[in-house]
């Protein structure tokens, strides 16, 4: 029996899927087949659920992201709740849930891991605070909407096993991205910086110690065609259907991680 069998057969892990769901945003069109191919292809189910940014702090409050599987805050910013996508991270953060955050969730991720870990209360992202002196998240030099780029995963990294690879050429379709000379403070305080662009840019972040912590600047759910889910995406359901299969037969299904 594997981790994602219960007696009854294969576990279905239910996810949350967190962001302003739009026609217009093609990284929330293609997680239909997204989650079929998972299904067909890898046994892997995920029983998907969107809760949209603006009632995202309310379900976190109540408990109800607590009951999840998974957490994976979308592409999509600037979302319509900023609180709401932090709110979401930190319940997957401290509680141990396996969580991925793809463009402005990664970008969500090192700001909800700034303030409420290290302590940076006037961290911000410049996209939704434009008038911020010195934002954690600012414009990138060059936006890479629509490009695609060689990312470098760290050697024994939770990137590097998501990934499959030590390499591997992602898409991008973002305008904001990390501050370098705020890293380091993150990284003091236990967020690893584990894939990086040919310059050394952070493309990729993950925290040790939680059962599945990752975040891409990149979007994995445009790879291909969406018939064939991208390692990470693989990766994160894999995760979540361990996590379920825990939760069936009454053991723990993680812990707390850094906060």
């Amino acid at each position: 029996m594997t981790t994602a069998q219960t007696a009854y057969g294969p576990s279905v892990a239910r996810i949350a899927l967190v962001g302003d769901r739009s026609p217009h945003v093609e990284s929330h069109t293609r997680l239909p087949l997204l989650l079929d191919a998972l299904a067909s292809r890898e046994g892997l189910v995920l029983d998907a659920y969107w809760i949209p940014t603006s009632v995202a702090a309310a379900e976190a409050a109540a408990g109800t992201l607590s009951g999840f599987d998974a957490v994976w805050v979308l592409p999509g910013s600037p979302y319509a709740s900023e609180a709401g996508a932090l709110a979401a991270i930190r319940v997957a953060r401290e509680e141990g849930i396996p969580f991925l955050g793809t463009c402005g969730g990664f970008q969500h991720a090192l700001l909800e891991y700034a303030r409420d870990v290290c302590g940076l209360e006037g961290a911000a992202h410049a996209e939704n605070d434009p008038g911020a002196d010195d934002p954690l998240i600012a414009p990138l030099t060059c936006s890479l909407a629509g490009h695609e780029e060689l990312v470098h995963a760290e050697p024994g990294s939770l990137a590097e096993s998501a990934l499959g690879a030590e390499r591997s050429t992602e898409r991008y379709h973002c305008h904001y991205g990390p501050s370098a000379r705020h890293l380091p403070v993150l990284a003091a305080h236990g967020l690893r910086m584990s894939g990086h662009d040919g310059e050394g840019r952070v493309r990729m972040a993950e925290l040790p110690g939680h059962p599945f912590f990752l975040a891409a600047l990149f979007q994995p759910e445009l790879a291909g065609d969406g018939s064939r889910p991208h390692p990470v995406i693989r990766a994160l359901a894999v995760a979540a259907v361990a996590r379920a299969a825990r939760r069936t037969a009454g053991t723990p299904a993680g812990g707390r991680a850094a906060g």
